[in-house]
């Protein structure tokens, strides 16, 4: 495979799942670790992504008080659309990071009246323009690669929540195994805010469909709802239909 493609790849995988390791681009373009290595510093020289130990995150994921270029962004708003049909006054929300939900938290009302609790910078700070919705971060130490706060703490203080809902930014999801990612700290925070919800809802581009990480967040049966920018009634849904998911 020419240097070219190779990239190419690294970049889409990196588009699609935020996050890369070298040792797993490593096995899917067959070639060393080492020569991954020199192509995600020859791609971090470039800006395309940010490399860090390991692997390299997107750029787009990665806050900064500098705008950076969102992918599937047309993709992502429909998905914030429908999720925030959703979200009623009152309410108890949880959310996770993730550019797809930095599109949803963008999109609610102005005049919302509802509390919202999250373990990422990027998101808590999104809510700060909500001024009639009460934001509960919960911090404890933070990943700085996910930008997001994990832990023990977290997880325990998540066990005494009862949220309305959940809505989970997905890296990786598979009718058959499940909601997936990388790392195991981000897996258990995830975890707790399925846990601490009545329901949990996946938001995720169709591209992340029929993908699988290394490890399991949760089976298909614990999550209650899925939410693309397909159709209902999209031939790739109809496998999370079988397993009880309402599409949307």
């Amino acid at each position: 495979m020419l240097k070219k493609e190779r990239q190419a790849h690294i970049i889409q995988q990196i588009n699609v799942h935020n996050k890369v390791l070298s040792s797993d681009l490593s096995v899917q373009l067959d070639v060393s670790e080492d020569t991954v290595r020199r192509d995600l510093q020859e791609l971090s020289e470039e800006g395309k992504l940010i490399k860090v130990h390991g692997g390299a995150l997107s750029k787009s994921f990665h806050f900064t008080l500098e705008s950076s270029t969102i992918y599937s962004l047309p993709e992502k708003k429909s998905i914030a659309y429908k999720a925030m049909q959703l979200i009623k006054d009152g309410m108890m929300i949880v959310l996770s990071g993730g550019t797809t939900i930095r599109e949803l938290v963008k999109s609610l009302p102005p005049d919302l009246n509802a509390t919202f609790i999250t373990v990422s910078v990027p998101i808590a700070l999104e809510l700060l323009d909500h001024p009639t919705s009460e934001v509960i971060f919960l911090g404890n130490k933070l990943l700085k690669n996910a930008q997001m706060s994990v832990g023990a703490e977290v997880v325990e203080r998540l066990g005494q929540i009862k949220a309305d809902l959940c809505f989970l930014g997905t890296n990786s999801i598979d009718a058959n195994f499940g909601i997936s990612d990388l790392e195991w700290e981000i897996i258990e925070v995830k975890r707790a805010m399925i846990k601490c919800a009545h329901k949990t809802i996946s938001l995720a581009i169709s591209e992340k469909l029929n993908t699988i990480q290394r490890l399991q967040v949760c089976k298909p049966e614990e999550i209650n709802m899925l939410i693309t920018e397909l159709d209902a009634d999209d031939p790739l849904l109809t496998p999370f239909k079988l397993k009880g998911l309402t599409v949307l």
